[in-house]
């Protein structure tokens, strides 16, 4: 069976949990050695064989975003001629996929990761191209044969967004993580090159800065934390100008405050990752909307304790108490997923991470369990093998 993974991320072009998602799981699924799968991706030429690059249309250069990806997608679609079941990851490659499954008469499955409906801040980002962007969601998942949601959450979203879809058709497989790749490297010179004091107390932060991942929150409980702990952002890549500038200003009022606030604006390589979240004594995870969260097992299987908000599909990645805290939110049904109370979202993130920053001990253990965890539950060879599954139903259907 020929698969062709279409989607907008692919190494060594990699921004957020999607991208690591298809990279992970072509991987695996080359790996088992009874499926030809195949990379469409967007991005300038990659040097692997089985993965065809798609650069943005010359002639649609300065058009709304939304419509280069479109014209993209037109091109990845005519690249899929020949495979005989096309797999899509998140709306910017839903389109592609939709079209080759009319244009060439084969199956359509999605991995949803997020959705559009769901994400009514980006409007701010795309204008217009929003709407479009969720006319393509909505119309590839009405029409697709299976949609993979990555959490019981997630597809709980999904038959909400689309109240027509077949629920049939949605089926859950979680999020995987590399225990190999993401493990303990305590390396405490390399730390401190980076800025970071191995020595004294440390909270993570590893994202995009997107209204949903909630930074602004995060920074303002961390405020509350004991000035002896050092704050960390591996944040970059803002959605829009305004909440670039939102983010320095918090960053800024922190830094006249304490000491140890550092902000890495750059993409780390993954060994530089895996090395401050070895020497964190917690990990943060302030989203209010995250469909599984695989930042948060990145952090688990390094070893590293989790404090995150008990939304989307985190609660089936952390367990409160044994792997980190979780902490609660009430939050808008508007889709923007915004905290009805945020003062009191923020203190009680901040009571949390001062819970576990006071037992060092403690957040020792929950590292271990949350390291354990990833290993049992979310091994990418048991996805794969979950994936084909889906894969032989629809294609034998």
């Amino acid at each position: 069976m020929r698969v062709d993974i279409l989607s907008k991320e692919y190494p060594p072009e990699v921004y957020g949990g999607a991208g690591v998602h298809v990279a992970e799981l072509v991987r695996a699924l080359r790996a088992r050695g009874d499926v030809d799968a195949r990379v469409q991706a967007f991005g300038a030429p990659r040097d692997e064989a089985g993965t065809t690059s798609y650069p943005d249309l010359a002639e649609l250069a300065g058009t709304n975003a939304a419509l280069r990806t479109l014209g993209v997608d037109l091109a990845i679609a005519a690249g899929c001629e020949g495979a005989d079941l096309v797999h899509s990851h998140t709306w910017y490659a839903n389109f592609a996929g939709h079209v080759a499954s009319l244009l060439y008469g084969v199956p359509h499955v999605i991995s949803a990761h997020s959705l559009e409906p769901l994400r009514p801040w980006k409007a701010e980002q795309l204008g217009g191209g929003y709407a479009v962007s969720s006319w393509v969601e909505r119309t590839a998942y009405l029409a697709a044969d299976a949609v993979i949601a990555v959490s019981a959450a997630m597809r709980d979203d999904v038959l909400a967004s689309y109240v027509d879809i077949d629920r049939s058709r949605v089926h859950v497989v979680h999020n995987g993580i590399d225990t190999d790749d993401w493990s303990p490297r305590h390396a405490p010179d390399r730390v401190r090159e980076l800025g970071v004091d191995p020595d004294r107390p440390s909270v993570v932060f590893v994202g995009r800065i997107t209204r949903q991942k909630g930074l602004p929150l995060f920074l303002r409980s961390c405020a509350q934390l004991p000035p002896e702990t050092q704050i960390v952002l591996c944040a970059g890549a803002p959605d829009t100008p305004e909440i670039e500038a939102e983010v320095v200003g918090l960053v800024e009022e922190l830094a006249r405050t304490r000491t140890g606030v550092l902000w890495i604006r750059e993409m780390l390589p993954r060994p530089d990752v895996v090395a401050l979240l070895t020497a964190a004594t917690v990990f943060a995870c302030p989203s209010i909307y995250e469909p599984l969260g695989i930042v948060n097992l990145e952090a688990m299987a390094c070893e590293t304790a989790v404090v995150a908000t008990a939304t989307g599909g985190i609660p089936e990645v952390v367990v409160d108490g044994t792997t980190g805290r979780l902490v609660p939110i009430e939050q808008a049904t508007d889709g923007t997923g915004t905290p009805l109370q945020p003062d009191q979202y923020v203190a009680d993130f901040a009571a949390a991470l001062n819970e576990v920053l006071s037992d060092p001990a403690g957040a020792e253990a929950m590292g271990k369990a949350g390291r354990q965890r990833a290993i049992d539950a979310f091994s990418w060879g048991a996805i794969a093998e979950r994936t084909m599954d889906i894969y032989r139903s629809v294609a034998s259907a």
